[in-house]
């Protein structure tokens, strides 16, 4: 019977993966349970001991030997539930401390099945979970298809780790490219930022450690087969691969691409960029329903405001005067100080404001705001008027009849 136990125990070791001492610890705290549940009220300090290398099992109650525990179907049925329950429960830790230091990495495994919206992926000794919210909207899998996602997080849960997938998280891409350039596994080429909306487009900004190494040039590849292999991974997800630049007019010039920019501004506390573009470029620096300005804007970590010249035009056309509540000697106050457009105005910080003679806290919070909503007024009416172009170029000519 020793034996016997001895060869299941190093059974349980070899394909369960867990340590022979935990299972041995196990086993005695399970039939120190069986004993007491058999011996009833002369169980007292009760102990059992097993002999690591015969496989003797030995029972003590206060301290003496007993010969005959006295175990019968429900003591060795307690004792069995105990085991397997202290076994599954080392099983999950051997799982989740495999898979814990992982998280942040990608995993490959294969498409398993559905549950409530959820992918779920076999991983070997457990399964992932790629929730509705992490899949990427183009993307769709059938059983057996290889999946490689990005880790978000392993959880202990009540029923055993949880492996947290993600298909449409940035860092998917920064991993999938890690592992495409190896200039980026060496640490060479770093990547600075990842601004993406899973299943359309993707921005990436690349520096280069090194002046020898072009960051665009090693992401790219040759003819273009490292980001072919990612896009291809990513099902046809554009990617822009933007040279990252400590200049932020450069940064924001790069982000826009493919659009050209002819003028930047910042704000004084470097937040805020308004880009102006020759009127031929608006649509493409906005991008489709203004995709590629909020991916540009994510990118760089700026607020990004883009007008046409033409736009500009009209915009800074619009008098001091226009606003509420601004009479003439306020317009010569504001003027005086060199604010003559509500897009000056907009722009300028209270401290800025109250520089104007008669005007105090008060008035330059309602100035300000009052500009503001201006502003904002006619750039939606722009706004709208460019959409109006846009829909126009997308429809078909009329076929003549």
């Amino acid at each position: 019977m020793n034996a016997e136990f001895l060869a299941v125990l190093d059974h349980l070791t070899r394909e369960k993966g867990i340590d022979r001492e935990v299972i041995l610890e196990a086993v005695e705290s399970a039939l120190v349970s069986a004993a007491r549940k058999a011996m009833g009220p002369k169980a007292v300090d009760v102990e059992v001991k097993i002999d690591r290398t015969t496989g003797s099992i030995k029972i003590f109650s206060d301290g003496k030997e007993i010969p005959d525990a006295g175990f019968g179907r429900i003591a060795a049925q307690t004792a069995k539930q105990v085991i397997f329950h202290k076994i599954r429960e080392a099983e999950r830790n051997v799982v989740f401390n495999e898979f814990s230091p992982r998280a942040g990495t990608l995993l490959t495994g294969s498409m398993h099945r559905f549950e409530r919206g959820a992918v779920i992926v076999e991983l070997g000794k457990t399964e992932g979970i790629v929730p509705k919210r992490e899949q990427s909207p183009k993307e769709s899998f059938r059983p057996g298809d290889r999946i490689r996602a990005y880790c978000l997080e392993v959880n202990k849960t009540a029923k055993g780790p949880q492996v947290i997938l993600s298909r449409s998280h940035p860092n998917l891409v920064k991993e999938l490219f890690k592992l495409e350039v190896p200039e980026i596994a060496q640490g060479i080429v770093e990547v600075k930022s990842i601004s993406r909306e899973a299943g359309d487009r993707t921005k990436i900004a690349v520096h280069s450690k090194e002046e020898k190494v072009d960051c665009v040039g090693a992401c790219v590849g040759m003819r273009g087969t490292r980001v072919k292999d990612i896009v291809r991974e990513l099902h046809g997800e554009k990617i822009d691969i933007i040279r990252w630049s400590p200049k932020l007019e450069e940064y924001v010039t790069a982000a826009l691409a493919p659009a050209k920019v002819a003028e930047i501004k910042l704000s004084p506390d470097k937040k805020r960029a308004e880009v102006l573009v020759d009127d031929d470029q608006l649509s493409l620096a906005i991008g489709k329903r203004g995709q590629n300005v909020r991916l540009a804007a994510k990118l760089t970590g700026l607020d990004i405001d883009i007008r046409s010249k033409a736009q500009a035009a009209q915009l800074a056309k619009i008098n001091v005067a226009d606003l509420p509540g601004v009479g003439p000697k306020m317009l010569e106050a504001l003027t005086a100080a060199g604010f003559e457009t509500v897009a000056g105005i907009t722009q300028a910080s209270l401290e800025e404001l109250t520089q104007a003679k008669g005007v105090g806290e008060k008035t330059a919070k309602k100035l300000l705001g009052g500009a503001k909503e201006l502003l904002a007024q006619l750039e939606k009416e722009l706004a709208a008027e460019q959409q109006k172009k846009e829909q126009q170029q997308e429809q078909p000519p009329e076929q003549p009849g």
